[in-house]
């Protein structure tokens, strides 16, 4: 039998030596922002492949979305040997079993390794894994990261985050939090850094992407793609600077709840998707918003247990349009009528059927007058702030549809919320607003003054 050395013909290129000596040695938590083309995935596979060896466990490799893995990962080849990079990092006479479909390949020692989803990450739990890699970090779900996490501790495990920016988001405040803590190993490279292309090179790739996304969007990427700028734009964003303006003027801080006031809930609700559920409350013309929720895989019986645990007293729940026939649970009841028999039917309304463009600008006129509890809708601000566009490679422009992704599930609650908020203020200005006797009917005269004063005229 052939004898295998790990990693299979593969040595770190010399800016990657901190990182691979820091794993090698047993280090447990890496941050690597490091630029496109850098090899970050490249070198977290053959640890991955070293680790199973060194410890027979589960390990994953995990991408934002499950649908992504198979062509970034599963089948991804490296250029300079038309190999799979797979083939490579983990060798045939290694593995005792591989399960294309499900991108898992089980090892001779019994270790498993495996491509996984972000969009998926509770259903997977069950594996216990040893290590994960996160790819693609700043695109990733981020309750990922937190919900895991419990398990690689339990197990004296290891995490690696790599990616490149996606503007300060939870790449950025995972990056800080890791460079203060002395066990971690936290390292941003810019090409500048690494020196792997020449400034002429690099130039035509500066060039490349204004010609391929245009000026702005080109440059941004650049930024973000080489630079590993965390503060370029974050091109498309529909509500990037709404909610940058709310940080600013200092409203994503501590909101205090008042029991004086009813709280209002607004609801995306999915079964295999997320299901989202924004809490808050309207003082004086204000939207005070308390806390975010996510979660997916649950019954509807789950969410109504949560909400009423929160020991709020809640006014209005507002539901999607098509609750009414949507059903996360057996027996046939509809959302609607399961939230009825929860929360009584006056207290459960339907939001009215609007357009996603409508309803988005219903989010964006509402935005400025909204406070966001810091702590309590950490993941829920986040996921407006990343909202973005889909582009369309071939038009190169962006389209006037969202990008499907995680940010998807609280972008579509906090929209049922402005949609709500909109008709309630429609409906409260309407009914308060003075409305003097000259352009009043008779009709509406005589309900004012049953008694029957004249007016004099």
């Amino acid at each position: 039998m052939a004898t295998i050395r790990l990693p299979n013909n593969w040595t770190p290129r010399p800016y990657q030596l901190k990182a691979w000596n820091y794993l090698e040695q047993g280090g447990k938590h890496a941050e690597l922002i490091w630029h496109r083309r850098s090899g970050k995935d490249e070198i977290a596979l053959h640890r991955g492949a070293v680790a199973a060896f060194e410890r027979p466990a589960n390990y994953w490799h995990m991408l934002p979305e499950y649908s992504q893995a198979r062509k970034a990962i599963w089948e991804s080849t490296n250029p300079h040997t038309g190999k799979r990079r797979i083939d490579e990092a983990f060798p045939h006479e290694l593995r005792a079993r591989t399960r294309e479909q499900e991108m898992a390949i089980t090892f001779v020692n019994g270790s498993s390794w495996q491509v996984v989803g972000s969009d998926n990450y509770n259903s997977l739990v069950g594996s216990a894994p040893a290590g994960i890699v996160y790819s693609e970090w700043a695109l990733a779900n981020p309750s990922a990261r937190a919900y895991l996490r419990p398990i690689i501790a339990e197990n004296n495990g290891w995490q690696i985050f790599i990616t490149t920016p996606r503007g300060r988001n939870h790449a950025y405040t995972t990056l800080k939090a890791a460079e203060k803590v002395p066990s971690a190993f936290a390292q941003k490279l810019s090409v500048v850094d690494t020196g792997v292309l020449t400034p002429e090179r690099l130039e035509e790739e500066r060039l490349a992407y204004m010609a391929e996304f245009g000026d702005d969007y080109g440059q941004a990427m650049f930024e973000q793609e080489y630079l590993c700028s965390f503060d370029a734009a974050i091109m498309g964003a529909y509500y990037g600077s709404q909610i940058r303006e709310a940080e600013q003027s200092g409203r994503i801080c501590r909101v205090e709840y008042d029991p004086s006031k009813p709280v209002h809930t607004a609801w995306d609700l999915g079964y295999s998707d997320d299901t989202s559920i924004w809490f808050y409350q309207v003082i004086a013309g204000e939207i005070h918003i308390l806390k975010y929720y996510g979660a997916n895989g649950k019954t509807m019986d789950d969410y109504i247990d949560y909400v009423k645990s929160q020991g709020y007293r809640y006014g209005t729940h507002w539901l999607p349009h098509d609750a009414r026939a949507k059903t996360l649970a057996s027996g046939g009841k509809s959302i609607q009528e399961m939230a009825w028999h929860a929360f009584g039917t006056s207290n459960v309304r339907i939001v009215p059927s609007l357009s996603l463009q409508d309803g988005i600008q219903a989010v964006r006129a509402m935005l400025p007058r909204a406070w966001f509890d810091k702590d309590l809708t950490e993941s829920g601000v986040e996921a407006l702030a990343q909202y973005q566009r889909l582009w369309d490679d071939k038009r190169k422009a962006f389209m006037d549809r969202p990008r499907h992704d995680w940010t998807s599930h609280a972008a579509d609650a906090i929209r049922m919320m402005a949609i709500a908020w909109k008709e309630e203020y429609a409906e409260k200005k309407q009914d308060t607003e003075p409305k003097f006797w000259e352009t009043q009917t008779l009709e509406e005269l005589w309900k004012t003054n049953p008694q029957g004063q004249k007016y004099r005229i």
